[in-house]
């Protein structure tokens, strides 16, 4: 038997541990259950229940819904479950939802889906909500019986003031019967999603979405949904592709669709990096499918129940980063609070990865006057300066007897800083290797083989690069890396790190650990990179921790434990500025998002002799990014010559960073003012100083549209978030005038190729 999951919706959620392996008590759940029902107020009124005078949000009971209005939008939880958003705009009602066929819930049990219960939607229990988010608000209790099986479930709906278009949705299950029944899996806030219902001139399948799974390298996350689609968006678990080399895995737990007048998104809001999967289908008819599911894999016994973390669903305008706000903004408030930054995130920075995996200290330090000459005060000592991972000491071919002190001394004297690339919780324990590096035994397994995750077969689990993993469950685990940071930051002198490779970790089985379950060591990564985050803020607070999810979005696990995010290995321009827009949303309008080396705007065979020939700084300035490169100087010979700094490429380096230092737009304010997919071009605006500055870019990720480097645009442009005045418009690139505009419906007619980047400023 395996025993069930019981969470207490009230409790603290980073208590709790979502993967059905921690026994209660028939006897406990029932106190727990009477309680909740002294809490709770039967509504006997058949139209309009009885308001708090401190919410706003309105509950009206019928026979056939019960619906809950708030200014911004409506909820309406049908008798099956299906809870129905839609924007209030302008007076009218607008959704996606198509919930004719649906149904909010479903079980599956002996590898069957059991039929839908119907909830008793005539008489809900209202009460204010009880959790981190406050009181003012409306929590709706259903209760209904599954016909199929003696399972009573209880539906539970959370709408607060503060987040107008958000409700938050959970479910428990009891078994009420005599007999133990098996608990495959629940879907639960499931929706089909019709973009017909916003322009009856589209298919259903049409609108844009945002898929927040790491699955795969490069893999794109922002994307019109095709006429036939399957993706099952695996959140918090490793993810394997391509082999052993190509795990990942972790991901924001955020899936989302907008047309150009209304959107919906679907999720789960609860801190830890729970293992489940959002999966999107398009159907034959062209509805779009969505929901979250839950592979329970419980035996109920009689009088055991199984409840679910919280789930959502919000309503908005716009595109990807209004849910990506409004989510990040409701785990801020459950707990998880956004990192704060510092001038030095804001920095250029040239990373040494141009010289590839034997990089040596003459070459880094040779940079230095090109450094100097740009502007650049931050260096990355990149992958491979190693013996091996797990031990992080010097290699000693290329950083033998202290020669990486020195390098960091020297470096300092000239007045720029460093960072160090390492991969926490990665370990040797022989093996093929990866790349170039064979895998020998790193000391420290040898020394606590104890610590390493195992997989259900006894044996060393596996992470990303084919390594073996330290469980970050284990408390001398969390000590360890604490003295590695304090080695590297103090001892070596480093100022930040460049955590790379960062995605989830696998399950544990180790019996020696003593986990409540296997998940605790997915559960735990944040601690780690809570450690190394800490230690290095209280040992240099002007420190850069920057993580790297290569290729992919980041994980909830450790996304709070950074103040530099990063595009994660951007495959061309595109996923660049919709990375940095991502970020944005995620960490605030004023976060420090790395746009990564300017050279991977352009990538040559990604998947196989790769060569990186990008040079758009536009799409990381434009978009408040960080600047970043790789250029290799002086001249090492044709094996750099992709990145080598000819004296051609100098000038335009020079310029470009020239422009980003004397505007630093990443440290303004992001203004979400055009719609990702649908306002052509593509804009993006970022507020500094009482001026706004603009970025437009013909080339688009729309289907069908030309994708050459250099696009032609020419047509009238919109000037959104003025203020009503006159302004004057430059081109601040080229230095040139480009006229007057009257607000607020300033337009400006442009003729450019590939991006358009200028200023507005009040006359």
């Amino acid at each position: 038997m395996i025993p069930t999951l019981f969470v207490e919706p009230t409790r603290p959620r980073s208590t709790w541990r979502f993967a059905s392996l921690s026994l209660v008590s028939a006897a406990a759940l029932l106190l727990f259950a009477n309680g909740c029902a002294k809490e709770s107020a039967v509504s006997t009124a058949p139209a309009k229940s009885q308001q708090s005078p401190e919410s706003e949000v309105q509950v009206t009971t019928t026979p056939d819904a019960v619906l809950l209005d708030t200014p911004a939008a409506e909820f309406a939880i049908a008798p099956n479950g299906y809870v129905a958003a839609s924007l209030e705009s302008g007076g009218r009602k607008l959704s996606l939802e198509d919930a004719a066929g649906g149904s909010g819930v479903a079980l599956t049990t002996g590898a069957k889906q059991l039929p839908e219960v119907v909830f008793d939607v005539a008489h809900p229990q209202i009460s204010a909500p009880h959790g981190r988010l406050g009181t003012r608000g409306k929590r709706i209790e259903l209760t209904g019986k599954n016909s199929a099986a003696d399972l009573e479930e209880t539906l539970v709906v959370e709408v607060y003031d503060q987040f107008p278009s958000v409700a938050l949705v959970s479910v428990s299950i009891r078994n009420s019967g005599k007999n133990e029944v098996k608990l495959d899996a629940v879907d639960l806030d499931r929706h089909r999603f019709n973009a017909s219902l916003a322009d009856p001139a589209v298919a259903p399948n049409d609108m844009w979405s945002f898929h927040g799974a790491s699955i795969e390298w490069g893999r794109e996350n922002v994307f019109e949904i095709p006429r036939k689609f399957s993706q099952q968006n695996q959140m918090g678990s490793v993810v394997d592709v391509k082999g052993d080399l190509g795990r990942v895995g972790g991901g924001i737990p955020v899936v989302a669709f907008w047309t150009k007048t209304v959107g919906e998104a679907i999720g789960h809001v609860e801190t830890l990096p729970l293992v489940l999967s959002v999966p999107v289908k398009t159907e034959a008819d062209g509805h779009v499918d969505a929901s979250v599911h839950l592979t329970a894999d419980n035996a109920l016994q009689p009088g055991e129940s199984y409840s679910s973390p919280q789930t959502f669903i919000a309503v908005y305008a716009g595109d990807y980063y209004e849910p990506l706000r409004v989510y990040s903004d409701v785990i801020d408030g459950e707990g998880l609070r956004r990192p704060t930054t510092n001038s030095e995130d804001y920095a250029v920075s040239w990373c040494g990865w141009g010289y590839l995996a034997n990089v040596t200290p003459a070459q880094m330090l040779g940079t230095i006057p090109k450094l100097k000459e740009f502007g650049i005060h931050w260096a990355t000592l990149d992958d491979r300066w190693f013996n091996n991972y797990g031990d992080w000491q010097p290699r000693s071919d290329t950083f033998p007897d202290g020669e990486i002190q020195k390098m960091v001394q020297q470096f300092h004297q000239q007045g720029i800083k460093v960072q160090l690339w390492w991969l926490p919780l990665a370990v040797e324990d022989g093996g093929p290797g990866y790349e170039s590096h064979s895998y020998g035994v790193s000391d420290v397994v040898k020394e606590h083989p104890d610590w390493l995750i195992l997989d259900k077969n006894g044996k060393p689990a596996r992470m990303t690069r084919n390594l073996a993993t330290l469980c970050p469950a284990v408390p001398e685990v969390r000590a360890y890396y604490r003295q590695l940071t304090e080695k590297f930051i103090r001892d070596w002198d480093f100022d930040g790190h460049k955590l790379d490779n960062i995605y989830s970790v696998p399950a544990c089985y180790n019996p020696k650990h003593h986990h409540k379950t296997p998940y605790d060591s997915v559960y735990a990564m944040g601690d780690i990179y809570k450690t190394i985050f800490d230690t290095t803020r209280a040992l240099k607070p002007d420190s850069v921790t920057q993580s790297c999810p290569c290729g992919t979005p980041p994980s909830i696990a450790w996304l709070r434990y950074l103040d530099q995010a990063v595009t994660a290995d951007p495959v061309g321009s595109v996923q660049v500025r919709q990375r940095v827009k991502m970020y944005k949303a995620l960490l605030g309008p004023n976060s420090a998002v790395y746009g990564d080396h300017v050279e991977l705007t352009r990538i040559a065979n990604p998947n196989g002799n790769e060569k990186d020939l990008g040079s758009d700084f536009a799409s990381t300035i434009g978009t408040g990014g960080v600047v970043g490169t790789k250029f290799a100087w002086p001249n090492y010979g044709p094996k750099l010559a992709d990145v080598y700094l000819t004296p051609q490429k100098e000038e335009y380096w020079k310029k470009w960073i020239g422009l980003y230092n004397d505007n630093m737009l990443s440290r303004g304010t992001f203004r979400d003012l055009y719609v990702y997919g649908y306002d052509v071009p593509e804009g993006y605006a970022i507020e500094k100083d009482g001026a706004m500055y603009y970025a437009f870019f013909a080339l688009t990720a729309r289907a069908g549209a030309p994708k050459t480097a250099q696009t032609p645009w020419s047509g009238e442009i919109e000037l959104r978030g003025l203020a009503a005045g006159k302004y004057r418009v430059v081109d601040y690139v080229n230095g040139k005038d480009l006229g007057e505009v009257t607000a607020p419906d300033a337009k400006l007619k442009a003729s450019f190729t590939d991006h358009l980047l200028i200023k507005a400023t009040q006359e």
